[in-house]
């Protein structure tokens, strides 16, 4: 059966478990037949020109895992941050794993989205926020939307700065043949306040892997969030990451993406500005090699005034890899007084991969600054003679210089654990180790 018909069909039989009374069975019901309209995107849509699903749909995925699984902490003890005290909120196969886990309702909601969509104490801010940001044009958002069950609820409550960082990491285990994961978070940051998010997805099998995750943030009035996605998973799985921000006034949101593993895995990322004097940051590393595929969709909507964003994406590609980036910002002629900088650069690390990408602007105000750009080259030929010269080796040298031409990328990230983690990962990426374990 065709993936597409699978899910439809097995929508009938999540909505049995599912409180038909609820405000959300209506948003559900209405976003399946906005997936059945629409179907999985194909390259026939403009924005999905370079990047295509058949691959990864064609496989018989398990629509929810039959069983709840058990995993040692000992087994991926070293997926999680060391050095430091977390949130945790830690999934297996698509089930919240309350063992390895650390929620809070400590003055805080730090929980999961089951609970969240179902008791009464959280219905006013579901209500309020959930499903306000999702563009219900895009039909894989719709298709997370249908399902929405699982994930990760966060809500932080006025003048409250958080006094560590929330760690949500999705395990899978391979006990299905193949299987497919819709996890839905919803982040809500109220005035003056500060929270840390780091998220990873990890499979723990060679057996195909689909996420389609959804995530809404809205941050309020001189609020601040940092959200880091680590993306290095294993060539089994794939990933297609929605996330929608939603801010006010004086509000500052950065996203930090990092990709390295994964077959394909595709970021959507998209950031509104609803009020005056708002900052939206987002950046990304990006080092793949063999057939993987990593595209970035970006899009800014400047709707105010006194307003900036700040997109800086780097990319280092090997072997038979793809990379995307589209990156688009929107500044309405309202938005007068907008900041908007916009940069993809890449480097080929052979002539065997390849480099789409289209940074674009659309300003119908006057009194702005806006650019955009993005480059696409190769090593320096001249700094790799010069560091040989001096005794260092060739793949050395060549880590060194994509080392560099990323380091700005790296030193935005504010968690100490994390930047080490992050270094380790790109030092086994490059094959090095010199300079990394420092």
């Amino acid at each position: 059966m065709p993936l597409t018909e699978k899910l439809i069909s097995s929508f009938l039989a999540f909505e049995l478990d599912i409180d038909i009374n609820s405000p959300i069975h209506s948003i559900r019901t209405n976003a399946i037949k906005k997936f059945e309209r629409l179907g999985f995107p194909n390259r026939k849509l403009e924005n999905w020109k370079y990047t295509s699903l058949n691959r990864i749909i064609k496989e018989d995925y398990t629509v929810f895992s039959k069983k709840k699984n058990v995993i040692d902490f000992k087994k991926v003890q070293d997926y999680f941050l060391d050095n430091i005290e977390t949130y945790k909120i830690i999934f297996v196969d698509g089930y919240f794993d309350p063992f390895l886990s650390q929620t809070s309702h400590d003055g805080i909601d730090i929980c999961i989205m089951s609970a969240a969509l179902t008791k009464t104490k959280y219905s006013k801010i579901i209500n309020k926020f959930f499903n306000k940001s999702a563009n219900p044009e895009d039909s894989l958002t719709s298709l997370n939307t249908a399902f929405s069950k699982e994930g990760v609820y966060i809500h932080i409550p006025k003048n409250t700065v958080l006094d560590k960082p929330v760690e949500i990491i999705h395990f899978a285990t391979g006990n299905e043949a193949a299987l497919m994961l819709q996890p839905r978070n919803l982040v809500v940051i109220e005035e003056n306040s500060e929270l840390e998010i780091i998220e990873s997805h990890q499979s723990l099998t060679v057996n195909p892997i689909f996420t389609n995750s959804v995530t809404e943030i809205f941050a309020l009035r001189n609020s601040k969030v940092d959200y880091y996605k680590i993306q290095n998973d294993v060539i089994t799985s794939s990933l297609v990451d929605n996330t929608y921000v939603s801010q006010k006034r004086n509000s500052e949101v950065k996203v930090h993406t990092f990709s390295f593993g994964g077959k394909l895995t595709r970021n959507n990322l998209n950031f509104y500005q609803k009020d005056k004097a708002i900052n939206s940051t987002m950046n990304g590393v990006t080092i793949i090699d063999c057939d993987q595929l990593v595209d970035h969709h970006t899009l800014v909507h400047h709707a105010n005034p006194n307003c900036e964003s700040h997109q800086d994406y780097k990319g280092i590609y090997s072997g038979k890899s793809t990379g995307v980036f589209n990156g688009k910002i929107i500044v309405d002629k309202i938005a007068q007084k907008t900041n908007a900088f916009q940069q993809n650069n890449n480097i080929l690390l052979d002539n065997k991969s390849t480099v789409n990408s289209k940074p674009q602007l659309e300003i119908f105000a006057d009194d702005v600054k806006c650019s955009h750009g993005c480059t696409i080259g190769q090593l320096d030929k001249d700094a790799l003679f010069y560091l040989r010269a001096r005794g260092i080796p060739k793949i050395d040298a060549k880590a060194l210089l994509t080392y560099a031409f990323a380091n700005n990328v790296l030193e935005s990230i504010n968690i100490p654990e994390l930047k080490h983690k992050i270094k380790k990962i790109i030092a086994k990426k490059l094959g090095v180790s010199l300079g990394f374990d420092l």
